[in-house]
């Protein structure tokens, strides 16, 4: 089954370094644990119509979790921290959370 652009970009990271980041034209996401730089890179070029400069990914294992007796796991996943270039727009999904 081939993935679509949407299906690597799972959501966006809302956070305060995330916002932060946001000053140095870097936005945050959780996308799909199997997708490598090149894909994230064209997924975000293709769904928000910008340019990307860098990518770069972080992988999370979960954490282990108990309730009563039994155990369990939180999923793992999968961050990247996209920077787009200078003569790039900037993603407009983002532009309201700043103020």
């Amino acid at each position: 089954m081939k993935m679509t652009s949407y299906d690597i970009i799972r959501r966006p990271v809302v956070t305060e370094k995330s916002m932060t980041a946001m000053a140095d034209r870097q936005y945050t996401f959780i996308v799909d644990i199997k997708a490598n730089k090149s894909l994230i890179k064209r997924a975000v070029e293709e769904v928000f119509g910008v340019e990307v400069e860098e990518v770069k990914t972080i992988r999370y294992n979960g954490k282990p979790k108990r309730q009563g007796v039994h155990f369990g796991k939180r999923a793992d996943y999968k961050k990247a921290i996209v920077k787009l270039s200078e003569n790039s727009k900037g993603i407009e999904f983002f532009e309201g959370m700043m103020q």
